[in-house]
This record gives structure tokens, sequence and C-alpha cells, in this order.
């Protein structure tokens, strides 16, 4: 299994839907995606051992709301050591696009900013990982003190070995 250095954290792309101009009135909703890539280990061998390194990394210790990392367990609303690489399904580019189209739109149309911003940040990345995947449910026992604490989280994870990235997406609202 591959230890939590390998893999390097590059970047984190934040997205945040009220710096656009939605012409229609109904706003942002508080919505925003936050993307942290990391390169790959040169070495690196299974999607499961990809996904443990990933789920062992500090900046996978994040809830999103602002507190940045913690030193406890913490994912999201959950507590991050229930959540393993079994926690994730194995998702097509349809169904990764689905995930992020039906929450982000919600029947209607997006600022086209937001469109090119979210097709640099998301979109393209899905159509070009090599594997993606979703987290799954998780049992309620699973949240942790405060959570939860987004009115949707939805979190994909896209591996792209011909480029060397994992990409950890999550798309919320607050």
């Amino acid at each position: 299994m591959q230890s939590a250095h390998a893999l390097t954290h590059w970047d984190s792309p934040f997205v945040n839907f009220r710096h656009f101009d939605f012409e229609d009135g109904r706003g942002h909703g508080y919505r925003w995606v936050h993307v942290k890539r990391f390169h790959l280990p040169t070495d690196a061998s299974t999607d499961r051992d990809l996904l443990s390194a990933l789920i062992a990394h500090p900046e996978f210790r994040d809830t999103y709301d602002g507190a940045g990392l913690w030193l406890e367990p913490r994912h999201g609303q959950w507590w991050s050591d229930r959540i393993t690489p079994d926690t994730y399904a194995v998702a097509d580019e349809a169904i990764a696009r689905d995930v992020i189209d039906t929450w982000a739109t919600r029947g209607a149309d997006l600022p086209a900013a937001l469109e090119t911003r979210l097709h640099e940040v998301v979109y393209q990345p899905i159509r070009q990982a090599t594997s993606r995947y979703t987290l799954g449910a998780l049992p309620d026992d699973a949240h942790h003190d405060y959570g939860p604490i987004h009115t949707e989280f939805h979190e994909l994870v896209l591996i792209d070995r011909s480029l060397g990235v994992l990409a950890l997406v999550v798309a919320a609202d607050d």
C-alpha cells in the first residue's frame, strides 16, 4: 500500500458560485467546488492504493467549513476513519459528470463564465481521467460531532495516470 507521503499535494483550485453573475435571479445558492490535486508517485500501483494514500493524507482532513485542516480525523461531515477505499464506487465519465451537472445546474443554466471555469477545473479532468470514483453513502453514525454541516455534499476522486494527477473534487452548498 502507498504511504500518505506517496501523494504530493500540488494545488487546490476553488470555484465559488457567488463570484459569478446569475442573470435569472436564482443566485449562487451558496454553492462551491473545491478541488485538491496531487501528483501521483512514479511507482503508483493500484487505484485502491491511491485511494488509501488519499484518505491517509493530511489534506483529506478538511471539513470544508472554512476552518482548514484538522488534526482530528474529520472529512466533510464524516469521521475520516469511517471512509475506506471500499467506500468509493467506480464511476464512468457520464456518472461523474452527472453528479456535478445535476447539483450545479438544478435544472437551470449557469453563467457562461462559470461554465467555462467548471469545464477547466472539473469537466475536463473528468473526461481525461483514467479512472473515476464517487464517495458512497455512509451510515448516520459516521457523522462527526457537528456534521452534517452542508446542505449537499458530493465527492469525486479522479485519477489521471497519463498526467500523473489525482484530484479530489468536493462540490457542496453551505
